[in-house]
């Protein structure tokens, strides 16, 4: 089976998942997905508030061995028991998720472009870019409301690592992406064009 696999990259609350979202509604198939957010190594050495301390933003927070071996699974037509993980604990959960080979390969995460190995296993890729405000706010929101997080501890983790990781990684693999993106999935002239190139390639 021939595969085509996309990366969406962007940064913390960029619309990454609602470009995500559109593509696998819109596409035929409907396309797998697998989320680099998964992927953070399992770390049931450190107790919760050693762990709270952790810096997730950094490119070494991630099993990207074993992202690259499924990644490379999926084009090869096989299937993979993708790591569920737990933000509640700032862990991995015990859980995994199936994810089948398909046509089209959705790769989502923050610094999947900064990582060369993974960026070299890409199709297409896709930068989500939006203003940091937007950002900052969408992951209040998200962090607060759905993750169960203080205020406080959201502002200390953007001040002491989101922001200084984005500048470090995430902006500079902008310059890998293929096309950028502004709001996302919200951009209906960029989806469409996205559409077509990936049925030219399929076919």
């Amino acid at each position: 089976m021939e595969t085509l696999i996309v990366g969406v990259a962007g940064g913390t609350g960029s619309g990454k998942t609602t470009l995500t979202q559109a593509l696998l509604e819109k596409c035929a198939g409907p396309p797998s997905v697998l989320f680099h957010d998964n992927y953070y190594k399992r770390r049931d050495e450190l107790t919760y508030e050693e762990r709270e301390r952790v810096n997730y933003d950094d490119l070494d927070a991630f099993d990207n061995d074993l992202f690259v071996e499924h990644l490379t699974a999926l084009r090869a037509s096989k299937s993979v028991e993708s790591p569920v993980y737990d933000f509640s604990i700032h862990n991995r959960s015990d859980r995994t998720t199936l994810v089948e080979p398909s046509p089209v390969i959705i790769v989502e995460g923050i610094l999947i472009f900064a990582e060369p190995r993974i960026c070299n296993l890409l199709d297409i890729k896709l930068f989500v870019d939006t203003d940091a405000d937007v950002r900052l706010l969408r992951r209040i929101k998200r962090d607060v409301v759905e993750r169960g997080r203080t205020l406080q501890s959201v502002e200390d983790q953007y001040l002491g690592t989101v922001k200084p990781m984005h500048e470090l990684y995430v902006e500079p693999s902008m310059r890998n992406a293929d096309i950028i993106i502004p709001d996302g999935g919200h951009n209906i002239v960029a989806m469409d064009m996205v559409l077509n190139r990936i049925q030219r390639d399929l076919r």
